[in-house]
């Protein structure tokens, strides 16, 4: 099993270091699933112009195969102007949406204000129902605050959450392939 974990920004490193978290506490449940790590900023990726997935070449293409090819996957955002990120909204563009259909998804964010955790409800949970994805129930949604000057989470809460949507995102993708 692969869990394909998508950092959706191109500056900062924030969300990169939840959604790296997560899987983490994932190989520590099951140290078999593959993890990787897909941090946008490391790609130079096209922006969607509406022609088929399968034409996209380069990094774009990386992409694209790399989010198809997992098993289940997280996704993570900062949020900007009470939005995702215009990166990660590019990529859901460009994924055909048969590259996330009956897959597990799990969801992490990262904000400089504490109302913003419901971008995760109103945006980005709509998304995977579009996509026709399994949603963890669970999201962790990671404020400034929650960070040390080393930008190492350190607020108990935020960890025992992460810990719990990793079991989520095992656990869900485990019964979904006995069930297969």
């Amino acid at each position: 099993m692969k869990l394909v974990g998508i950092s959706g920004a191109i500056i900062g490193n924030k969300t990169a270091i939840v959604v790296q978290k997560v899987l983490e506490e994932v190989k520590k449940l099951d140290p078999e699933i593959e993890t990787e790590l897909l941090d946008m900023k490391e790609y130079d990726v096209q922006f969607c112009d509406g022609r088929d997935p399968s034409a996209y070449t380069g990094d774009t293409k990386k992409v694209i195969d790399s989010v198809a090819s997992s098993d289940f996957c997280l996704i993570g955002t900062p949020i900007y102007q009470a939005s995702m990120s215009g990166v990660l909204k590019n990529l859901f563009d460009l994924i055909p949406p048969s590259a996330l259909q009956q897959k597990v998804i799990g969801f992490v964010a990262t904000g400089g204000t504490y109302q913003h955790y419901l971008v995760i409800e109103n945006q980005l949970k709509p998304i995977a129902g579009f996509f026709r994805s399994y949603v963890a129930p669970g999201y962790v949604y990671v404020h400034d605050d929650h960070f040390n000057e080393f930008k190492e989470i350190k607020d108990p809460d935020v960890l025992e959450r992460i810990e719990r949507l990793a079991a989520e995102l095992v656990f869900m993708q485990k019964r979904l392939k006995t069930a297969e």
